[in-house]
């Protein structure tokens, strides 16, 4: 299992500052919910750790190893990303699992797709099948999936169920929860929807205007006393 600790991590565009000053650690093993009104730095956050952008300064360590010291390609191995979009490339569900390794030049057997499908009650997705034909679901739970390939330590979540219908969203949280649970990776996940946030999350992290203002367990999200939250969750911080 992995921890992921911000130490005095700052990130500008223009002298603008986006990010300021955040420490913080996200729970190994653990799913936290990365809350917050709209522009608080949740996405930028994720970058960062993702190695899509370096801060500015501060550090961010994997467990007590600074991804900047890391090589890009091991790096992109140990975090696997989903989007709220499911992007897909044209083919069938196996061309799309079998994309993480196509990019280090790699091919995941079909059997080994199947176990993976399999393993996760996804064996309903036929590896044949044309994504294109797949639900919004099915393309969601399938971009999940997909970032198991590479076996990551670190699952990042940016708005994965926002444009699904509430059954699926059921399902995908359910989905995290398995992959949480059998492979012990580290998930954050970016959401609006606080009552998601409490049902599918061990804990919190909410961010404002680039700043954490409070962490805590997701279970006591609505017990809080922080007065910011707490107007975020009456809807009165968008």
């Amino acid at each position: 299992m992995t921890t992921i600790t911000l130490n005095n991590v700052n990130f500008s565009v223009n002298d603008k500052h986006i990010i300021k000053n955040v420490s913080t650690n996200f729970h190994s093993g653990k799913i936290t919910a990365l809350i917050g009104p709209s522009g608080a730095g949740k996405t930028t956050i994720l970058k960062m750790i993702n190695g899509l952008i370096s801060p500015t300064s501060g550090d961010i360590l994997i467990d007590d190893q600074s991804i900047q010291s890391l090589d890009l390609v091991e790096l992109k191995k140990q975090i696997g990303l989903a989007l709220q979009s499911a992007p897909m490339i044209q083919g069938t569900v196996y061309d799309n699992i079998n994309l993480p390794k196509k990019i280090f030049n790699q091919t995941l057997p079909f059997e080994a797709a199947t176990k993976l499908l399999d393993q996760l009650n996804l064996d309903s997705i036929d590896l044949n099948k044309n994504v294109k034909n797949l639900s919004g679901g099915q393309r969601q739970r399938l971009s999940i999936a997909r970032t198991l390939v590479n076996e990551p330590k670190v699952l990042l979540l940016d708005e994965i169920t926002s444009s699904l219908d509430p059954r699926s969203v059921r399902e995908v949280e359910a989905l995290i929860h398995k992959i949480n649970e059998r492979y012990n990776v580290t998930v954050i996940w970016i959401t609006h929807d606080v009552e998601q946030a409490k049902r599918a999350a061990d804990y919190y992290c909410m961010l404002k205007d680039g700043e954490v203002v409070t962490t805590g367990e997701a279970r006591q999200l609505f017990e809080s006393n922080n007065e910011t939250l707490n107007a975020f969750l009456k809807g009165e911080i968008e």
